[in-house]
């Protein structure tokens, strides 16, 4: 599985921690920046994460900014890009098996590394439960027009 991983200055600190965690599985990651914690504009760094994901690049990202929510608002505005903000291990994982989430956007301010690692460790890892929630994914992506 390959990894894209992104921040703003926000969530520069706990994106580098979970790049090296998830290097630590074994996994494949791409750090598509920032490279220090100056400030920086989210989008940014959201839009390269999700066009790995439109390429193929990368199975799945992970967005780190101060809460998540710029994050999750700015990758839902790419095509095929279901992001998911997830500050507990449950909505990580009903974000996967129902909604098929793609990108997962964190809080690097008001969650714990520890927090955050489980967090990421419950999406990588939860496949899409299929069925009735294809349906409905099916119902999200077509809003797309």
């Amino acid at each position: 599985m390959r990894i894209s991983i992104a921040s703003d200055h926000g969530g520069f600190e706990q994106k580098q921690q979970l790049a090296s965690h998830l290097e630590g599985k074994g996994l494949g990651v791409v750090d598509r920046g920032p490279a220090t914690e100056e400030s920086v504009d989210y989008p940014d760094f959201a839009k390269l994460v999700c066009e790995d994901i439109q390429s193929g690049e990368a199975d799945l990202g992970i967005l780190v900014c101060g809460t998540g929510i710029g994050m999750a608002i700015a990758a839902n505005k790419m095509a095929g890009i279901r992001a998911a903000n997830a500050t507990c291990v449950q909505f990580a994982h009903l974000a996967r098996e129902h909604n098929d989430a793609n990108v997962l956007t964190l809080s690097g301010r008001f969650v714990a590394p520890s927090d955050n690692e489980a967090i990421v460790d419950e999406f990588i890892s939860t496949p899409f439960g299929g069925d009735r929630h294809a349906r409905r994914v099916g119902k999200i992506m077509a809003l797309e027009g």
